[in-house]
């Protein structure tokens, strides 16, 4: 935890299980991720959901939005209970969630917690019904639900409501105060209206999602001191690439550091052809930095300058990262506690001796005109000094005696 300011205080939030994953009070938070395979294609989604949990997903949402889909999640679910892979699946429903469940009982018993989006469960006479009926649904077969607001799917009904009784105010509001209070309005009526309906409050879970950082963490903060349910915490439609990261760290970092938020997942766009799953890694390097959870030993690396006009620091930066998180699922069941290892990789005399100590791990490499020579620090002291050709496979293997050494 933060050494400097001392851990971050988390909000008091109602507790609850989702499968064996439990989230909410004083667990930890829970990484979330999404497949967007087509959920009829069971050998498709199977294959991604095994590979986000592979990546340290806890929890994975799947799509349910056709009759196809809706019978394939049990053969879903068996076929990764086959494969050794325990991992909660969420049914994301919209539209016509209640048919589907109704329709499927193997579905709804299969799926661990079942997303509602208030904005489109039903429209004008049919929307109380339609979402009572997926609320029956949960309670019958013993799920949470996740009520999820969308700025991009937003109760319109309820919106422009808002909008007359503003027009009413002394003051009124400047519509993006009115915009954040129908988001919240809507997630914490529908909570109230799924408690009416015999659901306990602490089988809830909100979630008021919008693409802009500023109004996500406005958003939370208002929503976080006006009710103590669970919050899932996410930009929706953060973007691709840096940009997706960027914003996403930007908004979920205010509020962590405000101990707002008991799951995350960072909606990134995929780059063509990329894997899914570097959601998974940004939102476990997210907490990790922060010093909320460990998941895997990151790498303290230098960023380089004119002193290292060499590459092989980069280099060995990369294969340590990969080679660390490669053996992670292992030594998670061997080696518990190897995922608090620090490691240093650096690239020169200035600050590679001092940056080495700190870590765990740490290995000074030679900048331009240094000597051709690597001292490498084991938990602060000098313990040996690496030369040659080989430097990458020797420290990696140094990296491994210690986790045997330290973690067995």
């Amino acid at each position: 935890m933060n050494e400097v300011f001392g851990p971050v205080a988390r909000r008091a939030a109602r507790a609850l299980r989702v499968g064996k994953v439990t989230m909410g009070g004083t667990a930890p938070i829970v990484v979330q991720s999404m497949t967007n395979t087509d959920t009829a294609d069971v050998a498709a989604t199977t294959k991604q959901v095994a590979e986000l949990w592979r990546a340290g997903s806890e929890l994975v949402r799947i799509t349910v939005n056709t009759p196809e889909a809706a019978a394939a999640v049990p053969r879903i679910a068996d076929k990764l209970a086959m494969m050794g892979v325990d991992v909660p699946l969420i049914g994301d429903f919209h539209y016509n969630g209640h048919q589907l469940l109704t329709n499927e009982p193997a579905a709804a018993q299969a799926l661990a917690k079942y997303r509602i989006n208030p904005g489109n469960v039903g429209f004008g006479r049919k929307r109380d019904a339609q979402f009572a009926t997926l609320i029956e649904l949960a309670l019958k077969y013993d799920k949470p639900v996740r009520i999820g607001v969308n700025w991009g799917s937003l109760d319109q009904a309820l919106a422009a409501q808002l909008m007359d009784e503003n027009h009413l105010r002394t003051e009124p509001w400047d519509a993006p105060r009115v915009m954040r209070e129908a988001l919240i309005r809507s997630a914490l009526d529908s909570a109230q209206r799924a408690v009416e309906l015999g659901m306990a409050a602490e089988r809830i879970v909100l979630s008021c999602k919008v693409s802009g950082v500023q109004e996500l963490i406005a958003v939370y903060r208002d929503l976080a001191g006006r009710c103590d349910y669970a919050l899932h915490l996410g930009l929706t439609e953060a973007g691709m690439g840096s940009k997706g990261i960027v914003a996403s760290t930007a908004a979920l970092a205010v509020l962590l550091q405000e101990g707002i938020g008991d799951t995350i997942r960072i909606s990134l766009t995929p780059e063509p052809g990329g894997a899914r799953t570097q959601e998974v890694i940004v939102a476990q390097e997210l907490l990790q930095t922060m010093g909320l959870r460990a998941f895997t030993p990151l790498v303290t690396a230098c960023p380089g300058c004119g002193r290292t006009t060499s590459e092989f620091f980069q280099e060995l930066a990369q294969t340590v990262q990969e080679h660390v998180r490669a053996k992670m699922p292992e030594w998670k069941i061997s080696h518990p506690g190897a995922e608090n290892l620090t490691l240093a990789v650096m690239g020169c005399v200035v600050n590679g001796p001092g940056e080495s100590r700190h870590a765990h791990i740490g290995i000074s490499l030679p900048g331009t005109g240094e000597a051709p020579a690597a001292p490498v620090f084991i938990d602060g002291q000098k313990a040996m000094t690496l030369r040659g050709e080989h430097i990458a496979q020797e420290f990696v293997a140094v990296i491994d005696d210690y986790v045997a050494r330290k973690f067995g």
